[in-house]
This record gives C-alpha cells, structure tokens and sequence, in this order.
C-alpha cells in the first residue's frame, strides 16, 4: 500500500474547495503520495483538524469569510506545533506581500489555475517528505 498525503483545504465556499481537489486529482505529481483531503469550512474547524494531527499541507482560502487564510495561517504559525507549510490562494497578485506577511511557504492566484497549484501543492509535499524523512 502506497502513502497518503493528507491535505486540509479551508474555504467557506464549497467551490473553491472543489477546485483545489479537481486541480490536485488523486495525485498533484507522480514522485508524491496519494492526496486524501479534509475540508474546513470555518477557522475552529482548521484549529481542531491541526490539533490533531496527521496534515501533511494546508491550503487556506485568503479570501474565505469570515476569516481569511492569510491571518489563519499568520494565526496556526504562532500557535500550532510543527504546522505543516501552508499555500495560500490569493485573490490577486498584488496581495503576495500579504502572503508572505501570513508566513505562508507558498502562494497562487484564484481561480485556481490546476498546473500552477499542482506544481505548487507537490513541492509542499516533497518538502514535508524531505523534512520528515529519516536522516542517515
């Protein structure tokens, strides 16, 4: 049995949540795992699915209401032990200052564009695999 990637996707809209699952598919790159997914659709819920455990990568919806992704990550980097990386969708480019503000490793535009989120969303992954590999 391959490993899975688990893959928290916050967003008060359901549709940008079925974006970022469409974009992903089964798998964002052949060298990564499998993606399982866990959606939030408000900030407590991303609290309590981080608290216990388990979440290989966040994605965090900058303009989900009533809190965006930006000041949740900014949030979970303070307060959760070991958060995993964080991408964030942005709702334009000119807000990627904001993303970086946030501590966000990594950042798109919305609409979800599927080879530039996959592209991002694997690199998270083969930096959390690389970071939680044994070392020789």
């Amino acid at each position: 049995m391959q490993p899975t990637a688990t893959v928290l996707v916050y967003s008060d809209d359901s549709n940008t949540r079925e974006q970022v699952r469409l974009a992903t598919g089964r798998r964002p790159a052949p060298d990564v795992p499998l993606v399982e997914f866990v959606e939030c659709a408000t900030p407590d819920a991303v609290v309590k699915e981080l608290d216990r455990g388990g979440i290989d990568v966040c994605v965090l919806d900058g303009e989900a209401v009533p809190m965006g992704g930006m000041g949740l990550c900014r949030q979970i980097k303070d307060e959760v032990f070991d958060c995993p990386p964080v991408l964030l969708l942005m709702g334009r480019p000119q807000d990627a200052w904001l993303a970086t503000w946030s501590r966000a490793e990594s950042a798109v535009t919305l609409p979800v564009e599927p080879v530039e989120f996959a592209a991002a969303l694997a690199s998270l992954l083969r930096e959390r695999a690389a970071l939680s590999s044994p070392r020789p």
